[in-house]
C-alpha cells in the first residue's frame, strides 16, 4: 500500500496540522508515514501546500509531492482565483485519483473538468467549514473536517489512529492523578479537562463528516450525485 497526498489551500487553515496527524495515525497503524510542510514568508491566507506519503514499507522519497493520489483542497480560492502554488491546482494527479475539496457545491470549471475527466478522477465535494462550524463550533476544525472525509474515501489510516494522534498532539492522553497535593492535582484536572473537550470537538468533526461521506456520498456511477444530509450537502462527482 502506498498512497501520496497534496493538500492545498490559504494560510491559517492548519494543513501543517493536519498534515502532521495523518502521518502520525499511519504510524499508529503500524505503517510509515512522512510529511513535508511548504509555505513562504507571505502573510496568513497566503497559498500554503503540505505533503504525507503513507505506505506499508520504508518510504524514503521526501519532498513536494508531484504526483499525488489525493488532492485536498482546504479552501474555494485555491480553484477560483488560482491562490495555489502547482497551477493547475491538479496538476500531477494520478489517473484513478481523488480530488477532496472543502466546497458545497461543484467548483471546476468546464475545462478543468475534462482533464480531471480524462484522469478517471473522483471529485468529492465536501462542506467541512460548515461541519466545522456546526459540530465543533469553529471553522478553525475544517482541517479535521477534511480529514473525516479523506478516511472515508480511503480509508488510508483509521479512526482509531487518528484519535490517538490527536490525542498525541495535543496531550489528551489519559489522565493519570499524581502522587502530589490535591492543589496541583485541581489545576491538573482542570488542564486535562480542555484538552479532553478540544479532542472531543476534532473527532466530532473528523466523525460526522466521515459519516456524512459514508453514508451519503458512495460512490456515484453518475456524472454527479448530491446527497443531502443534516449536517448539509455533500456531492461526489465523476470527473
Amino acid at each position: 500500500m502506498k498512497l501520496d497526498v497534496r493538500m492545498s489551500g490559504l494560510g491559517g487553515q492548519g494543513m501543517v496540522t493536519a498534515a502532521n496527524l495523518l502521518g502520525m495515525a499511519a504510524v499508529n497503524d503500524g505503517n510509515y508515514g512522512i510529511v513535508i510542510p511548504f509555505f513562504g514568508a507571505e502573510k496568513r491566507l497566503a497559498p500554503t501546500e503540505s505533503y504525507v506519503r503513507i505506505a506499508s514499507h520504508k518510504v524514503y522519497e521526501k519532498g513536494e509531492v508531484g504526483y499525488p493520489d489525493v488532492i485536498m483542497v482546504f479552501h474555494p480560492e485555491v480553484i477560483t482565483k488560482g491562490k495555489c502554488y502547482t497551477m493547475p491546482f491538479y496538476q500531477g494527479l494520478r489517473p484513478n485519483g481523488w480530488l477532496i475539496i472543502n466546497a458545497e457545491s461543484p467548483l471546476l470549471t468546464e475545462e478543468d473538468a475534462r482533464s480531471v475527466a480524462e484522469l478517471n478522477a473522483r471529485v468529492l465535494y465536501v462542506p467541512a467549514s460548515q461541519i466545522a462550524l456546526d459540530v465543533a463550533g469553529t471553522e478553525l476544525a475544517t482541517n479535521m473536517a477534511l480529514l473525516g472525509g479523506l478516511l472515508a474515501a480511503t480509508s488510508v489510516v483509521t479512526l482509531d489512529g487518528l484519535e490517538k494522534a490527536i490525542a498525541q498532539r495535543f496531550g489528551g492522553e489519559k489522565f493519570i492523578a499524581s502522587a502530589t497535593t490535591a492543589a496541583l492535582d485541581d489545576i491538573l484536572k482542570k488542564k486535562y479537562a480542555k484538552t479532553q473537550e478540544l479532542l472531543e470537538k476534532n473527532m466530532a468533526a473528523i466523525r460526522a463528516t466521515y459519516d456524512l461521506v459514508k453514508t451519503t456520498c458512495a460512490e456515484s456511477t453518475g456524472v454527479q450525485q448530491g446527497q443531502h444530509s443534516r449536517r448539509g450537502k455533500c456531492t461526489t462527482q465523476r470527473a
